[in-house]
């Protein structure tokens, strides 16, 4: 039950937030801090007040349950006017986390008092939105604008000392002397004859150019984003209006990110990835096995990768590979990636070596005996994997759980190969793998519910995003992407070039093109999956054979710089394109940006509905997750099932039927699943 306690300690009321678990403000608790404030404005023997919490948190914000509901008074607007209003001094002793809403309660006080372990963080722009409550335009007038306009576009929390040390806190106080140097504080304010309040102050003029220089980087890196030009536009109105109109302004920009498209896709991207966590409602609630040791088969690029993940989170790993020359060549990658970490600064020299120190190479299998965690990561080849698995059931105890991180290969038919299927699991990273938050947990016919829950719990301990997926060739992800790469190869027979499609595909928000993204890839990873499958894409298939595999080689869709990494457009690749088409008998036209867009991107949801009316996703947050984290699909579009909902499943329905007609590919017919929300008009993907 939501409470707040009034204690007085001499002069000081104390008020005691109490509303378990995460001192969430919703109604209840904001009508009774303002009760225990205006309790204390009127009380003649009370000359200050501290704001505090009963539990490790002081408050983690707004109540998200209240999101789509009518208001309720107070709001936390009224109820920081209040504070605001308030002649007597107001402390905040914060502890643990602070977010959000609570930052903001904490803003209207006279001071705040940290601890060490408190976290502070304005996180509203990963919601589509802005600090409401007066975040905008308090901070930058209590911190160097620049430095507040950062802490709130990436909403990233501050620590107790960074809090101190930027102005945002006043002193850093020891958990046990919390509440004493907070009243404390509180009645030496008291001494004042009139509050000094952040409404009162301005932002200092001489921080201009450095608040301009940090909006326009910030502009640049997030093109598209509403809530980071809504922030910047609230942040300059701290140095050229005054409080209550910056305030009338942050106010119309929150109210209008509220129903922007693109604000809403940013909020179901964030509930979809904590909703991707859950585990599947007919797994249950099973026992989940300790994992503490881990073994990884495979040093190339992404067997290395895991292995750092894993490191670089407490768990010792045993790498297996072929012989010790290759052994070597696995340890060597490991260490020059990790010592890169440390020249761009984003890992320490401490850290490198104990990381470094978790990780073992061997080439017997014998050496993985204790791991209770076996994942194998060799060459995408059902034979390989199979040979692998079936050496590994000699040798691994009978609780160990064995992965394997293929990327579209069968699981039950290389847990047939393992012994105890119910043990075998796919864990399918994404490259690269110690830096890629994304992992797709498939679960095969099989696969025992503890087994699932276990390895969701070990991705999450390694800072993933784990997804349970069913068995299916290419799972969620790769299935789709073949579904979009058939589209590509037939834009490019009949007329678009690797620019265009480029050039449509980062006007809609991604940051890399299908060519781009190809060639960074590997033309021929792509190229021997199609192969194996028996199915052909003209135009990638004459690309790899005629040497084009992409960055590696220099060449692919582009011929690339010296430095390998910037695309040159290539007269090459036109004459072969043309020359392909001309054989298959396609007559060539121009293709517009619109069109190339739907045809990349319509098709995709398409799958989707297949891959939700198979079951294969629990759910169609979970696609949209698995393509924002794993294929870069851009997150304000909020993943391509959510793209479907905002677009209107009768303008998508009505465009497949369209493009099918148009370019006489079948494939494209909307599912049954479409037709019918085009018909009934409900949603697959929440508000």
């Amino acid at each position: 039950m939501v409470s707040v306690e009034i204690e007085r300690r001499d002069e000081v009321s104390i008020i005691w937030m109490d509303n378990p678990p995460v001192n969430a403000l919703g109604a209840a608790l904001r009508a009774a801090i303002l009760h225990a404030v205006e309790a204390a404005v009127q009380d003649e023997a009370v000359i200050g007040m501290v704001l505090a919490s009963r539990h490790a948190i002081f408050s983690a914000g707004a109540d998200i349950k209240e999101f789509n509901q009518t208001p309720v008074s107070p709001s936390l607007r009224e109820l920081i006017d209040a504070m605001d209003a308030s002649p007597k001094p107001i402390v905040a002793a914060i502890n643990g986390v602070c977010f959000g809403g609570g930052l903001e309660l904490a803003l209207a006080c006279d001071a705040r008092i940290v601890t060490s372990t408190a976290r502070l963080a304005l996180p509203e722009v990963k919601l589509g939105l802005l600090p409401g409550a007066g975040g905008t335009q308090r901070l930058p007038r209590l911190m160097n604008p620049a430095d507040a306009l950062k802490l709130m576009a990436t909403g990233a929390p501050a620590t107790g000392d960074q809090a101190v040390t930027s102005g945002l806190a006043d002193a850093l106080a020891a958990a046990e002397r919390l509440l004493a140097e907070a009243t404390a504080k509180a009645s030496l304010l008291a001494k004042r004859t009139v509050r000094q309040r952040l409404r009162d102050t301005a932002a200092d003029q001489g921080t201009r150019d450095a608040f301009e220089k940090a909006a326009a980087t910030l502009l640049k890196a997030h093109p598209g984003e509403p809530q980071i030009e809504a922030l910047i536009e609230a942040v300059r109105g701290s140095y050229e209006v005054p409080f209550d109109e910056g305030m009338r302004q942050e106010r119309r920009s929150f109210e209008r990110l509220l129903v922007d498209d693109r604000s809403k896709s940013l909020r179901h991207a964030f509930f979809a990835e904590r909703e991707s966590g859950q585990l599947p409602g007919d797994i249950g609630s099973p026992d989940v096995i300790d994992v503490k040791t881990v073994g990884v088969i495979g040093g190339g690029t992404m067997g290395s990768g895991i292995a750092m993940a894993f490191a670089a989170n407490g768990f010792p790993v045993t790498l297996i590979e072929t012989d010790e020359p290759s052994a070597q060549r696995a340890y060597d990658r490991i260490a020059s990636s990790l010592s890169n970490s440390v020249r761009r600064g984003s890992l320490s020299e401490t850290a490198r070596s104990e990381n470094l120190a978790r990780i073992k190479t061997a080439v017997d299998y014998a050496e993985l005996s204790a791991a209770d965690l076996v994942i194998e990561a060799a060459f995408e080849e059902m034979d390989v994997k199979r040979q692998i698995f079936g050496r590994l059931a000699d040798v691994v105890k009978p609780s160990a759980i064995l992965a394997t991180n293929t990327s579209y290969l069968d699981v039950d038919a290389i847990a047939e190969a393992g012994g105890d299927a119910g043990r075998v699991i796919g864990m399918h990273f994404f490259s690269p793998a110690n830096i890629m938050k994304l992992v797709e947990v498939v679960r095969g016919r099989k696969t025992s519910a503890s087994t699932i829950a276990t390895v969701v719990k070990v991705a999450q301990k390694l800072g993933k995003l784990p997804v349970v997926v069913g068995n299916c060739h290419g799972f969620v992800g790769n299935r789709i992407l073949a579904r979009r790469s058939e589209q590509l190869d037939r834009l490019l027979l009949e007329g678009a070039t690797p620019e265009d499609v480029d050039r449509a595909f980062t006007a809609f928000g991604s940051k890399l093109g299908p060519c781009t993204m190809g060639d960074l890839a590997g033309l021929d990873i792509s190229w021997r999956m199609r192969r194996a499958t028996g199915r052909t894409a003209p135009v990638a298939d004459a690309l790899v054979e005629a040497g084009r595999l992409g960055q590696k080689t220099g060449r692919g869709y582009y011929r690339y710089a010296e430095d390998g990494r910037t695309p040159i457009s290539d007269l090459e690749v036109t004459t072969l394109i043309e020359a392909v088409s001309k054989k298959q008998g396609v007559k060539r036209r121009t293709i517009d940006q619109e069109e190339i867009i739907d045809r990349l991107i319509l098709p995709m949801i398409n799958e989707g509905a297949r891959i939700i009316e198979e079951g294969v996703a629990a759910r169609p947050g979970d696609i949209d997750v698995i393509w924002i984290h794993g294929y870069g699909f851009p997150r304000w579009r909020g993943g391509p099932m959510f793209y479907a909902q905002t677009r209107g499943y009768p303008n998508v329905v009505a465009r497949l039927k369209e493009l099918a007609t148009l370019t006489g590919d079948e494939s494209l017919r909307p599912e049954p699943l479409l037709e019918h929300l085009a018909t009934d008009g409900k949603s697959v993907a929440p508000q």
